[in-house]
């Protein structure tokens, strides 16, 4: 009678486990870097420049739980056929992708506002980048202290 040998003999076994204990244990990146965020940037909206204003960003001073953080984006525009917001991006230096969000308007949308919950790993300044039908990017940030932080590679 032929015996087949084991799929994993014990010191596999032992090497895979002892393998897996040093990767979790590793510190690994769980947020994205400034360099992450710059080239998310330039991708949505090349090298156009961005203007402070227009933009208003509302998001509690303090989020108890980063899992789900209340984000409102309004944008000054009258959303007529000459001056309207195309789309507006939410971005974030911290989360592991810099991209949150994405949304895109016309002037059939009558008013440019964005209401949603947003994850946030920890404490940090959310940016929304909003680009008019004429091209030009306006931008406004805020901050929020988040205690209870979510987007954590563990």
């Amino acid at each position: 009678m032929h015996k087949t040998p084991p799929i994993l003999s014990r010191r596999d076994l032992l090497s895979v486990g002892v393998g897996a204990v040093i990767v979790s244990a590793s510190p690994l990146r769980s947020f994205a870097a400034q360099a992450d965020l710059d080239r998310a940037q330039k991708e949505l909206f090349g090298d156009r420049p961005v203007t402070e204003g227009r933009v208003a960003l509302t998001l509690p001073p303090i989020a108890e739980n980063g899992y789900s953080v209340p984000l409102s984006v309004d944008i000054e525009s009258p959303m007529t056929d000459q001056d309207y917001v195309k789309r507006v991006a939410i971005l974030s230096p911290r989360n592991p992708l810099p991209l949150i969000a994405q949304f895109q308007f016309t002037p059939q949308s009558g008013r440019a506002r964005v209401d949603a919950r947003i994850r946030m790993s920890g404490t940090q300044s959310i940016q929304a980048i909003a680009e008019m039908n004429d091209g030009s990017l306006w931008s406004g940030s805020r901050e929020t202290v988040v205690t209870l932080a979510a987007c954590v590679v563990l």
